[in-house]
């Protein structure tokens, strides 16, 4: 939350994979409420609203590179951060044809990253008026689904650690928040997966959680804190408590 002392452009935030997609919506969110925004991730942030954002390369299967980079990001205070990062593997599949690679890589990325960008940041964050850490959730972590073993499992023991950090951090710690989509998404990530063909106009675009962010960095995440909130394809948004997503799983060929 703004305070008297602090105004926004005081208030520095970190998003760990803002290059594109949901982080990328928080991010530019963030930068136009004033706040001065670091991208960590593999790739550059281009087009309309790139100019507004800081950014720096990290790549988190290089473990000491990845480490260096946290480092660097988090040597002066922090307000916010957003993890983003994900692997969603190379298709969807039964588990038995998932390569051990896919697998290490979506546990390096969907776990460990966000393992390793809590424990780098949470000390920064603590210092902070009112320290938010975003976690962007997914609805398999609820409803699990075949051809999607992977993801499943490491999406789901991710929010199972925010979870227990947002125990430990209590009512008067660092605002541990999850937020998810209500059904599928638009971004490069998925269209790498897709057809060229592929019709998207069912799908929810990245902008729809720039409402939620916004709203967390002003008005205050102590309401939300340990939840996890469904945004819709009209940008508003409601607790899982309220009612759990709708699975987006489908049926895969053995």
């Amino acid at each position: 939350m703004t305070t008297p002392q602090q105004s926004p452009a005081d208030r520095r935030a970190l998003v760990v994979g803002g290059s594109t997609g949901i982080g990328r919506a928080v991010a530019e969110s963030w930068a136009r409420t004033g706040f001065d925004v670091l991208v960590l991730s593999r790739g550059r942030p281009t087009g309309d609203g790139a100019d507004l954002l800081r950014w720096s390369s990290l790549d988190l299967a290089d473990s000491d590179g990845a480490r260096d980079a946290l480092d660097r990001a988090t040597a002066g205070p922090l307000d916010a951060v957003c993890y983003s990062a994900v692997s969603y593997g190379s298709r969807r599949a039964p588990f038995g044809d998932v390569e051990e690679e896919e697998w290490r890589r979506q546990v390096e990325v969907n776990l460990h990253g966000l393992w390793r960008t809590l424990s780098a940041t949470l000390p920064a964050l603590r210092r902070a008026p009112a320290g938010l850490f975003l976690g962007i959730s997914s609805e398999v972590v609820f409803n699990a689904g075949p051809g999607r073993s992977g993801y499943a499992a490491t999406k789901a023991a991710g929010s199972a650690l925010l979870d227990s950090i947002a125990q430990e951090e209590g009512t008067d710690g660092v605002r541990i928040v999850q937020a998810l989509p209500a059904g599928m998404v638009d971004t490069p990530g998925i269209r790498r997966r897709r057809p060229a063909d592929f019709d998207y106009d069912g799908y929810m675009s990245p902008r729809h959680f720039a409402a939620l962010a916004h709203a967390l960095v002003t008005e205050g995440a102590t309401g939300h804190h340990g939840d996890s909130l469904v945004v819709d394809g009209d940008g508003r948004w409601r607790s899982v408590r309220e009612a759990l997503p709708v699975s987006q799983s489908r049926r895969v060929p053995a």
